[in-house]
């Protein structure tokens, strides 16, 4: 097992504990940020990844914290596929583990909840308008973004050799802000399997007060689109970077 697995799992454990934490505050009922909206949501998720990359990185891992970026740098040649099982392994456990957290942290404010669609939605995602196509094209969309613009922070033309360089966890964090602004509406932006599976498999295992349903005939739109999406921009970057003679 590499020795980045246990950052790739402590840096997703705190991507989900301060991404669906700052869901759960908004949508639960009787929280003191109850009703903030989406703006509040969208940064909470910026900082919520600023955070568990910089976690991550600081115990030696990627940073990844996202198995569409794993495969995205499978395809590119800078993960080897042994090493990307682990890591999506330890991804999705340590999503599990983040939003186990969150139910400890809210405990008294889901039994005050009415609806379970709320409840639902502090742990993985659901559309605004449910059509499988437009829902799929949404996520495929999202994640070629991030994938395209995160490989781009990371290249010495951005980055370059300076201490500047060490700003690359916040850049990220303020694309997934971006994304989440722009690009968020029609889908809630998951934009990463283990962010929306692993949430949802804790969803259906924990004693949640006033859950219902799992919504598992919408999941594998959350796992499939970033997957796919993520594919087509390392693809598409290094289609990019070989025509233009930029080192990948």
């Amino acid at each position: 097992m590499p020795s980045t697995a246990l950052g790739e799992f402590i840096g997703t454990l705190v991507l989900i504990l301060l991404g669906n934490g700052v869901v759960a505050g908004v949508l639960l009922e009787k929280s003191k940020s109850y009703g903030a909206g989406w703006i509040v949501i969208t940064v909470g998720w910026g900082i919520a990844v600023l955070c568990g990359v910089m976690v991550a990185l600081a115990l030696g891992a990627p940073g990844e914290l996202n198995p569409a970026v794993t495969l995205a740098n499978v395809l590119a040649g800078t993960r080897t596929t042994a090493d990307a099982v682990v890591h999506v392994a330890a991804q999705m456990a340590g999503a599990i583990a983040g939003a186990t957290l969150v139910w400890l942290h809210y405990l008294n404010h889901w039994g005050l909840t009415r609806d379970p669609g709320a409840i639902l939605a502090c742990y993985c995602n659901a559309p605004a308008v449910r059509r499988t196509l437009p829902n799929l094209l949404s996520e495929i969309i999202g994640t070629m973004v991030l994938v395209i613009v995160a490989t781009a922070i990371g290249t010495s033309g951005v980055a370059g050799v300076t201490p500047a360089s060490n700003l690359g966890p916040v850049l990220v964090g303020a694309l997934v802000w971006g994304i989440g602004l722009s690009l968020g509406g029609p889908t809630g932006y998951a934009i990463n399997p283990a962010r929306d599976l692993g949430p949802r498999i804790a969803h259906a295992i924990l004693p949640i007060a006033g859950k219902g349903g799992n919504d598992w005939g919408y999941a594998w739109i959350p796992v499939v689109g970033p997957l796919v999406g993520g594919a087509l921009a390392a693809l598409c970057w290094s289609a990019l970077s070989a025509a233009n003679g930029v080192p990948q």
